[in-house]
């Protein structure tokens, strides 16, 4: 088996900082990613607070970052870990699909997942109208009729995504108030979308593809059909938390995982950093989280001898 100092699973902001430090304090990284590099930061339309940047995409970010974590540190794609078994003190075995690995350390920066609403319709017109991804489908609507659902950061930054390249585009959101933060509802008021307040989506119609939708407006219990070619749901994350639990690595009531200032979970040589972590899901939180976890993975292997 191959011997690591370090192996990352999972390449989104917070992994591939973590390959940055890891890399550039000496230590042999290595990046397992199931999917393609970048993650869920791939799915991020646009950003207005990534220090020296006015306006970057995910894709973007993934992109320059990417580069630069090959300089220190090896990623492999669509390499799925399916099992973690810590053996002894710094003695982790780490098995994928493809290979059997040895490490001194794991950093998880294995995000989360979409949170489904669980509508009727939902699961029966995924990728025939319902999407989660602006991104990645939204182009496939230009010119049609979106209904957003949500009221965070990424409905309001999808919203604005589908809007620019040439949806026509609504937000539905089940309270009053948006929490998405004060310069994404300004631009979703100067570009006039239209937001139906205290709704769900209380079932997705169609034939071959999404057509309709229901919406039940709770405070006047009231609901109503409409005519749309699409459904964007934005309506939170769910942590992907099953390696860690499989290992004993302690999450809260939430399922996010417990981790100290230094990013070390209750077991040692376990760290975490990223969205999987219960802190503030910010692209730049998640790159200071892994540059922590890997400064203490050298820093607790140092003391090994």
């Amino acid at each position: 088996m191959d011997e690591y100092d370090v192996i990352i699973i999972g390449s989104g902001p917070a992994g591939l900082t973590a390959g940055i430090y890891a890399g550039r304090q000496g230590l042999k990284a290595l990046i397992l990613e199931k999917g393609v590099t970048g993650g869920a930061g791939l799915m991020v339309p646009n950003m207005e607070n990534y220090p020296g940047f006015d306006l970057v995409s995910g894709k973007q970010l993934i992109e320059y970052t990417k580069k630069q974590t090959l300089k220190y540190a090896q990623i492999n794609e669509f390499e799925e870990v399916k099992e973690v078994e810590v053996i002894d003190k710094a003695q982790i075995k780490v098995s994928t699909q493809k290979s059997e690995y040895k490490a001194k350390s794991v950093i998880l920066c294995t995000g989360t997942t979409h949170r489904k609403l669980g509508s009727p319709g939902e699961d029966e017109f995924l990728g025939k109208g319902v999407f989660y991804c602006a991104v990645c489908d939204g182009p496939l609507f230009i010119g049609k009729r979106i209904l957003v659902v949500g009221g965070g950061n990424a409905a309001a930054q999808g919203a604005l995504f589908l809007d620019t390249i040439g949806s026509y585009v609504a937000l539905v959101h089940r309270r009053d108030e948006l929490r998405a933060e004060k310069y994404l509802k300004e631009k979703l008021d100067e570009k006039d979308i239209p937001i139906i307040w205290d709704t769900v989506v209380e079932e997705i119609k169609g034939d071959i593809l999404v057509n309709k939708v229901v919406l039940h407006h709770l405070k006047k219990d009231i609901k109503k059909e409409y005519d749309i070619d699409g459904v964007y749901i934005a309506i939170g994350e769910i942590p992907l938390n099953e390696i860690a639990e499989s290992i004993g690595v302690e999450v809260n009531k939430r399922g996010y995982i417990n981790t100290d200032r230094s990013q070390k979970t209750n077991v040692p040589f376990v760290y975490a950093a990223g969205d999987i972590t219960d802190g503030v899901n910010q692209w730049v939180v998640a790159c200071g989280e892994g540059a922590i976890a890997a400064l203490s993975v050298y820093n607790d292997l140092m003391k090994l001898g």
